[in-house]
């Protein structure tokens, strides 16, 4: 069985990815998984400087789900270029490099930096993250800022972009649209929601930034709604995410339409998952005849629905 996927110039050895924000830079987790067997690392959203992010109280369980305020906090690329990613290519790791940025500028500077430096495979530009205030969704949450973002940075890198879009908008499709007509390698989707939770004795809001973002099981349907949407208007390749925590989970995301999908807040439960995931995903194969993990991506049949649903 064949579980390679391409994603525009890059190509993983199978569809499982560790989500940015969820999996740190990747080598916190270099004693529980042997990162060479995952098909790529997202890393933790990286600025140009090193950033604090919110205060404690930052993260609040949910039925079925989590909320977070972390604030994108992280060391800053240059950190990370010394510190993290020589370890990360001595373990045979697949690394693509989550950036953010408050201006424009920020996100091209970034690319630049990070397109020189041995190691890193392609670039996530994370235009959604919906909790903090500057920057980043404010691109994300637009057709234009997703394609003035998108196109600027594929002027100044090599690697494959790949805009990580928002949940938080009307149209997730259009903007898919938009980030395609820029450049874009491949979008991935989606982020978190965003969301609140209140302390009903105290009358306070659970987290210091009043809201959060949801994700965990709770949100997968929508999410696996909004990567059907995309790929029936995009050409370029979906990653898609969202509450993932089976093979099963994983394999609705790849017949809706997925090349690839990420896992995040799965590993804060079980961090050894990354074998489950494949042992299903090869299981379900075998079971149903499919040699390549690529046939199967966006064969969701609708045909019977769509006729019901027109007789109807």
């Amino acid at each position: 069985m064949d579980l390679s996927v391409e994603i525009g110039t890059l190509r993983l050895s199978n569809p499982l990815i560790a989500a940015s924000g969820c999996y740190g830079y990747g080598v916190e987790y270099a004693d529980a998984v042997d990162l060479s067997t995952l098909g790529a690392i997202a890393s933790k959203g990286l600025f140009l400087a090193p950033r604090e992010g919110h205060p404690p109280p930052r993260i609040v369980e949910t039925p079925s789900g989590m909320l977070n305020a972390i604030g994108l906090q992280g060391i800053g690329v240059h950190r990370y270029i010394a510190e993290k990613l020589p370890e990360l290519r001595r373990l045979g790791a697949t690394n693509i490099v989550n950036i953010c940025g408050s201006t424009l500028d920020e996100y091209v500077e970034l690319a630049r930096i990070l397109s020189d430096a041995e190691g890193v495979h392609a670039l996530e530009i994370n235009i959604s993250c919906p909790n903090i205030k500057e920057g980043g969704i404010t691109f994300g949450c637009s057709m234009h800022g997703t394609f003035d973002v998108v196109s600027a940075v594929k002027k100044v890198t090599h690697l494959p972009v790949i805009p990580k879009l928002t949940p938080n908008v009307t149209d997730v499709a259009s903007i898919a649209k938009a980030a395609e007509d820029a450049g874009a390698d491949a979008v991935s989707l989606v982020n978190t929601f965003l969301a609140m939770a209140i302390d009903v004795e105290t009358r306070r809001p659970k987290l210091s930034n009043i809201v959060g973002g949801l994700s965990g099981p709770a949100i997968r349907p929508i999410a696996v709604r909004m990567v059907y949407e995309c790929r029936r208007t995009v050409k370029i390749p979906v990653i898609g995410m969202g509450g993932i925590a089976s093979a099963v989970d994983a394999l609705e995301f790849i017949i809706a339409g997925a090349t690839a999908v990420q896992v995040g807040t799965a590993n804060f439960v079980d961090p050894f998952i990354w074998s489950k995931l494949t042992a299903g995903i090869e299981d379900y194969m075998r079971r149903h005849g499919v040699r390549r993990i690529a046939d199967l991506v966006g064969s969701v049949d609708t045909s019977t629905r769509e006729k019901e649903w027109v007789s109807s």
